[in-house]
């Protein structure tokens, strides 16, 4: 019987017009930024179908927007009947996994978004915090480069993201000394990235202290499936299993290859990336290729997964 995972992006997938085709086709996504506007005070909305790449690139416009996008397009998804076994998300998709499998309210979830992403802004002065993509270099390696290149800086690994593919983040100094270092060392590309803070290391500790406070205050539950969490690459299904990753999640690496081989061992053979763009389905071919991977970000994508995973399930032989 094939098994069912739905991944949620970070904010790397963010482009202006998304989510419109949802809004206009879907009544239950149309729901979600009805919702999303409301419990923010602004429309978001507007700025997810008309902003510029600008206002959707600051961080703090940025999370609940994916947020938002992401949740509306699980909404359809669902209406149609279709529920994972699992479910996973890369970051900030974390939150939208745990929307969607109930431990959190939506209006709750894009609150917390927006103040996640204000209080990691404001943790870093702009230029002293830099990330780089290390590419084709084992993890193990870069962590050992980063060990090297931080001299009593910070720089670390920041997203575990496949075999061939990790993050790092810290002071920009020592993010600089990484990138030459792992040039040097034979990685094929060491890549500066433009980011509006160093995400998931140890800079980000006053983001951490400002949020854990938020997240306690809100009102966690039990699953409907569980969730693999970034910090721990385990399954958790208690809500307070949830909050708990949250808080430690914001200055901890994303486990993400851990995570996704987590799930494969669970018997998951079906994937599908639900929110905008197909990052973690670019991932996946990096991970593992034997797995099925689709995606749901508009209509179009919508009725070609459900007739994708319909077709699997068909063929699948009985366990």
């Amino acid at each position: 019987m094939s098994k069912l995972a739905f991944l949620f992006p970070g904010q790397n997938s963010q482009y202006p017009g998304m989510g419109k085709d949802l809004y206009e086709k879907f009544p239950e996504s149309r729901e979600v930024f009805d919702q999303a506007d409301e419990a923010l005070g602004f429309p978001l909305s507007k700025m997810c179908f008309e902003g510029t790449e600008e206002e959707l690139k600051l961080t703090e416009n940025t999370q609940p927007a994916i947020l938002t996008v992401s949740v509306a397009a699980y909404r359809a998804l669902a209406a149609k009947g279709f529920q994972p076994d699992y479910a996973a998300g890369h970051s900030l998709g974390e939150y939208s996994a745990l929307v969607a499998a109930g431990a959190m309210e939506f209006r709750d979830a894009v609150k917390a978004v927006r103040q996640r992403g204000r209080y990691m802004q404001a943790s870093v002065p702009v230029g002293e915090g830099a990330m780089a993509a290390i590419l084709g270099m084992s993890p193990a390696d870069v962590a050992e480069v980063c060990k090297k290149a931080a001299e009593s800086e910070v720089v670390s690994p920041a997203n575990l993201n496949s075999p061939e593919q990790t993050v790092i983040a810290g002071s920009a100094a020592a993010v600089k000394r990484a990138v030459e270092m792992a040039s040097q060392a034979g990685a094929k590309r060491a890549v500066m990235l433009t980011v509006s803070a160093p995400f998931h290391c140890a800079m980000l500790l006053p983001a951490q202290e400002r949020l854990e406070p938020d997240l306690r205050a809100m009102k966690f539950s039990a699953m409907k499936f569980p969730v693999i969490t970034n910090v721990d690459a385990e399954a958790v299904i208690l809500g307070d299993e949830a909050r708990e990753s949250l808080i430690r999640q914001v200055t901890m690496p994303v486990r993400w290859l851990e995570s996704v081989r987590e799930m494969i061992e669970l018997g998951v053979n079906i994937f599908v990336e639900v929110g905008p763009g197909k990052v973690l389905a670019g991932l996946m071919r990096q991970i593992d290729r034997s797995v099925r991977v689709l995606s749901v970000e508009d209509s179009a994508t919508l009725q070609s997964t459900i007739e994708k995973i319909t077709q699997a399930r068909a063929e699948a032989p009985e366990s």
